[in-house]
């Protein structure tokens, strides 16, 4: 939850840009790290003043609170964030994420600018762009961020894609992509034909045939926001109100402000809190505050380092946290209801590895909901060691809990039957069997006290055997006993002190076999829960996997129909690609044993 401490009146700056670098600010990574709920993310991105600011506000309920400004400078510098209770679900919050002007004249930095638009693609799960007018050249013109994506985002880390040019690898984390157009003063038809603000924008995005350079610019920015956004809105706003009221736009009440304007950015808004999906990773990880704050760390230290920001090395690096907290969160766990519900000294072995047993699988329950992309097991291996060790030495626990408490029983019980010997009541004749009588009589009072453990009958052997020197003594001086009694008594007690050794060794070789079996029944607990794991994360991929599929198949179809031959064709390679890689998956997968 979002912590009433943490709770933001207002936002704060999550990446400062001080003179063209960036670097995150500790406070907005606090904010974040208190926020365990999953978040929505919105980013909003455009040329300064265009009113970016104004639409934010809104979204996180407010009048005031983005900086809006009111001159020609550039009021947002870097990338600022304001975290709110998601008004339509509960359980979430809604971060909203506002980004500096790009294009702004007193910065002159288009590298920046770049760096500025992908952190906000990195990071958001819905992508607003905005611009003033309608969307012609020039606006597309302005958009060429879009283009050089590929040379600023990696998919993954393998030396071969250091320069990503399938989109199906950005199709897959790319967030949903909103164009917000102000100030829209053209009448929404075609032909005559009234459109809606969403077929503008797909008759927008529509290309040009021919190989002429021309055409190439023209095309490139189009086929980019093509093929890398899955989910493409548009939304057109009137003037808010007459030009000499913009500059303070955020002080004028409603009544003030145009009607068509205000019932514009209400819908927009709806279909933000409506649609707006909750960020995730691929895979289908969901995140929340800390793990996008992880997210930032890593793509800002990543362009501050002169690297390029890589999902894949992103994913794994959170992999690495969150698996090592899900490993620390498992043995907390299992300490915890360890010290609970265990009652040391247990009376048998198998009443503790049951315990340890049930706490063990909660334990990997745990671990399994909260650890992804563990390469070869490596935290669950981790786990499971730890696991050992704890089990291993609640058994060391519970035999030294056992050897004390029958320590203390046997010279509690046994005490006055040592003060006996010592006053001479069994030094005359028939006092050895009248010491083997009260013996006797204090091992069955001793048998009779419950839970006194596993080391109860072991810690009455090696009692017994410390005092055999008495007992052998008393049989010796014993003058009522003829000397063939005597041989036949200390016979007996050989017999006796053999079936005795022999039944330890039952015991212990039962104890041994009870442990190999209970590492037996762990691992393969170990096992079953890895294999249900990787079963929906299977599941998780493949359902992925032929989403982009349909995408790809989509604008296969849409470009065919153009007429754009060369394009469909090597978007139907990428699909042939995709297609033969899930084949390939399933059958590697088909009759896979996991094995740890």
């Amino acid at each position: 939850m979002l912590a009433p401490e943490t709770h933001m009146p207002a936002p704060v700056c999550l990446i400062k840009n001080t003179k063209g670098q960036l670097v995150v600010n500790p406070e907005g990574l606090t904010i974040l790290s208190a926020i365990k709920q999953p978040v929505v993310v919105v980013a909003i991105v455009g040329l300064y003043r265009t009113g970016k600011s104004y639409l934010m506000n809104k979204l996180a309920g407010k009048d005031k609170g983005f900086s809006l400004g009111s001159t020609v400078q550039s009021h947002t510098k870097g990338i600022w964030m304001w975290c709110v209770p998601h008004p339509k679900k509960p359980g979430h919050t809604l971060v909203l994420l506002d980004t500096e002007g790009l294009g702004d004249v007193e910065k002159g930095d288009n590298q920046n600018d770049s760096w500025i638009f992908a952190l906000a693609i990195l990071l958001s799960s819905t992508f607003v762009y905005n611009s003033m007018g309608t969307i012609n050249q020039q606006a597309m013109d302005q958009l060429h961020y879009v283009t050089e994506l590929t040379n600023r985002i990696r998919s993954k880390s393998s030396p071969g894609d250091s320069q990503v040019e399938d989109s199906a690898d950005f199709v897959s984390f790319f967030p949903a992509f909103v164009w917000t157009l102000r100030d829209f003063s053209l009448d929404l038809e075609i032909d005559g034909r009234p459109i809606t603000a969403d077929e503008y924008l797909e008759h927008s995005l529509q290309l040009k045939k021919g190989t002429s350079q021309k055409n190439k610019i023209f095309n490139e920015p189009r086929l980019c926001i093509r093929k890398f956004f899955p989910e493409k809105k548009c939304f057109i706003f009137d003037r808010p109100a007459h030009r000499k009221y913009l500059t303070r736009l955020e002080q004028l009440k409603e009544e003030n402000l145009n009607p068509e304007f205000l019932e514009q950015v209400a819908e927009f808004c709806s279909y933000i809190f409506s649609h707006a999906k909750v960020k995730t990773l691929s895979g289908g990880i969901t995140v929340n505050g800390p793990r996008l704050e992880n997210l930032v760390l890593t793509y800002v230290d990543a362009i501050s380092s002169g690297d390029l920001p890589c999902m894949e090395n992103a994913v794994l690096a959170l992999a690495q946290l969150e698996n090592a907290a899900a490993v620390q969160k498992a043995i907390d766990h299992y300490e915890q209801q360890m010290s609970q519900k265990v009652q040391l000294p247990t009376e048998t072995l198998l009443e503790l590895l049951d315990l340890h047993r049930a706490i063990e699988k909660e334990a990997i329950e745990i671990f399994m909901k909260y650890s992804f992309k563990d390469v070869d097991q490596t935290f669950q291996k981790k786990l499971g060691t730890q696991l050992d060790v704890r089990r291993d030495d609640y058994c060391k626990q519970n035999m030294k809990a056992s050897a004390d408490y029958c320590t203390e029983l046997l010279e509690d019980i046994f005490g006055p039957l040592e003060e006996e010997v010592k006053l001479g009541v069994f030094s005359k004749a028939g006092g050895y069997q009248l010491f083997i009588q009260r013996k006797h009589e204090l091992q069955d009072k001793y048998d009779k006290v419950p839970r006194k453990g596993i080391q109860a009958e072991e810690m009455l052997r090696k009692y017994l055997k410390s005092k055999e020197d008495v007992a052998d003594a008393l049989l010796k001086t014993d003058k009522s006993l003829t000397e063939k009694e005597k041989e036949i008594e200390v016979e007996r007690i050989k017999a006796e002190s053999a079936e005795a050794a022999q039944q330890m060794l039952e015991e212990m070789q039962k104890k041994t076999e009870q442990m190999m079996e209970q590492k037996e029944k762990s691992y393969q607990e170990h096992v079953r829960q890895l294999t249900e794991k990787m079963e929906r994360d299977r599941a998780q991929l493949l359902e992925e996997q032929e989403r982009i599929i349909a995408i790809k198949l989509q604008e296969q179809e849409r470009l065919l129909k153009e007429g754009f031959h060369n394009e469909s064709n090597k978007l139907k390679r990428e699909v042939q690609d995709l297609q033969r890689e899930m084949l390939a998956f399933l059958l590697s997968h088909k009759d896979y044993k996991v094995k740890l």
